[in-house]
Formats: structure tokens, sequence, C-alpha cells
């Protein structure tokens, strides 16, 4: 990721200016902290710079929780870790108008990362993989190394947390709470301890981690679960876990969902949508949009299912349309070109444009949501509040998405079941009077249970009194 200059502080935010004591703020204020060792890696696995994070981007459970948040009169701060800092430095998120403060990680994680890029480099690996494969072809020394792989991981997530910074600016901002992304991760670890220490609240939400990473983090995470204030996981087999595997009471969870402004996500006239896509009005459309990450959305089941529809349906008009790109983007190019799929349209970008993305969900009939692990996905949400019906496999958080079936808006089928999804998707293709009804439904949904307004007033009860 680009080195942040001077310049570009100072004309996003002039707030980078060392004063003593804490901000004043009549809001209640919650920090927010993401899960990964650095901002730097989820930007890179999306190709898009921290200029364009702060002035577009709109997506992941952030600036959900964000905008929700912010709407029951609460001031959100996000703080992010990042390698291209030497300094606590401040930025303004331009669409949610919500400060972002930047920390540097801790010093001896400079030098662990150096480690690291050297031993990526030995085992034909590169810094963008982070450590997620071994390339080697002997199966046995892959599986010795994988678990030295996991460990080293878990060191770095450690080292990464600067806890004197983060406690310094935490109560520069008078921050009330925090709020980290993940507990399956060790900056959750981190944040429970300085919580104790600075008698700060610690709430956690699930968005798909549902693993430790390494035997390093196992005693710390049972204590970080028993420390912590509350957990929010919206989904009830996540709780279930939760319960079992940490011994988590049932007054420690809140069942919260994510959050997703249905206001804004609402469907545009279809003609236009199509005109503007050069789409066919006759066309049956099936649409999804997302990273580009082939096993875990499951995109090689949906490739797979739309061959099968095609191959039925040879005298219909038909498209796929896919939006989005990450870091398998070539691997689905490569996909595409050996299938020779008929009617498939790719927008291989990152899409940051609100209205580029509902565009692209208002020219389509049904969303196909095919993925085999999330955590609590607000992309078949999003669609639902343009009122498309959806048909979904039954990764984590999707039966609770839709969980009263047809009366919700979609169709659930087993995960990595490209036969299913094919009829399940060609079922609604084929009847048009059911696809709208179930579109009506879905919109319905999605305002009932997922709008900030309904979110927000939720995550506020639950942050603010947790004695409650």
């Amino acid at each position: 990721m680009k080195k942040f200059s001077t310049l570009q502080l100072t004309e996003q935010l002039n707030m980078d200016k060392e004063t003593p004591g804490s901000i004043s703020c009549p809001e209640p204020t919650i920090a927010l902290l993401h899960s990964y060792d650095l901002i730097d890696d989820f930007l890179d696995s999306l190709n898009i710079s921290f200029e364009t994070f702060c002035k577009e981007f709109v997506g992941s459970w952030t600036f959900g929780y964000i905008n929700a948040l912010k709407q029951a009169g609460v001031r959100p701060v996000l703080f992010c870790i990042s390698a291209t800092v030497d300094k606590p430095s401040r930025f303004l998120h331009v669409p949610t108008d919500t400060l972002i403060c930047v920390l540097p990680p801790s010093g001896i994680y400079h030098a662990y990362r150096g480690v690291r890029r050297k031993s990526l480099n030995l085992y034909g690996a590169s810094e963008k993989q982070s450590f997620k494969d071994i390339q080697d072809t002997n199966i046995l020394r892959r599986s010795l190394l994988t678990p030295v792989k996991d460990l080293a991981k878990s060191v770095g997530s450690y080292l990464s947390t600067p806890l004197g910074v983060l406690a310094r600016e935490l109560r520069r901002e008078n921050c009330q709470a925090l709020l980290c992304q993940e507990y399956e991760y060790a900056r959750f670890d981190a944040c429970v301890l300085l919580g104790q220490l600075m008698k700060l609240p610690v709430f956690v939400t699930f968005q798909g981690g549902n693993k430790t990473e390494s035997w390093l983090e196992i005693l710390p995470r049972q204590l970080s679960m028993r420390a912590c204030t509350g957990a929010i996981i919206a989904t009830q087999t996540e709780i279930q876990r939760v319960r079992s595997g940490y011994g988590v009471s049932n007054s420690k969870i809140a069942r919260i969902f994510n959050p997703v402004d249905v206001a804004k996500w609402q469907a545009v006239d279809r003609h236009e949508a199509r005109a503007a896509l050069n789409i066919p009005l006759e066309a049956r459309v099936v649409v999804w949009h997302g990273r580009v990450e082939i096993e875990r959305k499951g995109l090689d089941v949906l490739l797979e299912a739309w061959q099968q529809i095609c191959a039925e349906r040879s005298d219909k008009e038909l498209r796929l349309l896919l939006v989005g790109t990450g870091s398998e983007a070539e691997q689905l190019r490569q996909r595409l070109e050996a299938m020779q799929l008929r009617g498939v349209l790719w927008l291989n970008e990152f899409v940051s444009d609100r209205t580029v993305i509902q565009r692209y969900l208002s020219a389509a009939n049904i969303y196909a949501f095919p993925s085999r692990l999330e955590g609590f996905p607000v992309a078949p949400i999003e669609a639902m509040s343009c009122s498309l019906p959806v048909v979904a496999a039954d990764a984590p958080g999707v039966p609770d998405i839709l969980e009263e079936g047809e009366a919700s808006g979609g169709l659930v089928v087993p995960r990595s079941d490209a036969k299913a999804l094919a009829l399940a998707l060609g079922r609604i293709l084929d009847d048009e009077a059911w696809s709208r009804q179930l579109g009506e439904n879905a919109r319905r949904r999605a305002e009932s249970c997922f709008s900030p307004e309904v979110i927000g007033k939720q995550l506020r009860d639950v942050l603010l009194n947790p004695s409650t």
C-alpha cells in the first residue's frame, strides 16, 4: 500500500495536531477495531488504496455498524493499524463522515515482518498471501510446515497491536467501549487485556472467523471470551458453538444482525438498468457481487450450476452477471475461458459506487449466493433491499437471513451442491410471477430486520448498557 504523505493527511482531515487531554464530545463514543494485523493487508486483498478506502469504500460490516451507530446517536471511531504511518494519524471517512485513527504497529512487529517476509520467500509464497498457503509439492513437508506457519501468524498478530499507543488514543477520543471485529483473532485478546487495564468494556462481533489460528491462541482465547463484556453474534449455529466451546453464558451474547442501509439500497428501473448494460429486456438474468475468492465464495459451484441452467434452457436468452474482483480474479478468468459459458458478463474491478452495483442488481431477476463460508453476509441483504429473490447456499448466516424461507424472499440450498443451486435458480427463472412475489417478500424482510434504525438501537442498548 502506498505510503501516506503529509499532504494527504492535511487534505483529508487536519486533526493530527498533538493536543493534551481527551476530545470533548456530547455523544457517547465507541471504538471499532479491525481484526487484520494491518489494514494494509485488507486493502491489498481488494487492490485499493487507503485514499480510496477513505473517500469511497462503504462495504464490509464496519461501515454498516458505523451507519447504524450514528443513527442511534453514538459517535464511532474506526481504529486501524498500518505500517505506512510512524505516528497516530487521523483521516476522515467521507461517505459516513467518520474519524479513522490510524496507528503504527508496535516496534517489534517491524522486525517480525522482515523475518516473515524472508520465510514466505523461502517457501514460495508472497507477502500478499500473508502466510495463507505453504507452496510445497511434498504433502508430508507441507503438513509439517502448516502448523509452524499458523504459529508464526499468531505471533505476528499479537505483536502488531500497539497497546500503549492505542490506550492513549482511546483516552484522547474519550471512548466509552471497544468493539472488535472478530473473537477468533489475536487482536481481540490484546483488546480484552487493554480493556481490563483501562477498565473499559470490550465487545466483539462475529463476522466469519470460527476457528482459532494456532495452539498459541487457545488459552488466551478461553480467558478473553470469559473476560470480555459481551459478544454480538447474528447466527444461531455460531451462538451454539460459542456456548459449548467457550462456556459463554446466554447473558453475554446478543443476537444482532449486521445492518444494511435499506433506504439507499433500492431498485432502479429495470429497463433503464438493462439498457445501460446492453442486456435484452426479454433475458432472464442472475447476478452475484462480492470478492472473488473462488472456494470461499463458491464461484466454482455457481459456474457449474450456470452451465446446467444454460444446457436445460437452450432456447432462452440468459445472462449471468458477476460484479467484483479479488485475489483470485485471474483464476476466475481462466475458468471462464476454459468453460466457455453462455451469457456471462463480468465486471472485474472493485466497485465502490453503490449506484453501479444497484444498476447490476436492478437488471437481474434473481440473486445467487453460493458461498461456502461466511459470518453474516450483507451482500444478499443488499440484493433483497433491491427486491431480488435470493437463492443461497446454507453458509453460516444465510439460514438466519432467510429464516422463514420463501416468506423471507428466498431459497436455501446445500453448500457445494451445483445441481441443487441450478434447480432452485431454474425454478425461479421459469416462474416470473413467483419471482416477483419472492422479491417483494425479500424487500419487506430487509426493511423490518436489517435497517440501520432497527440495528442501531439494538447496538446502542448493548454497548452502552452492558449490565442490562
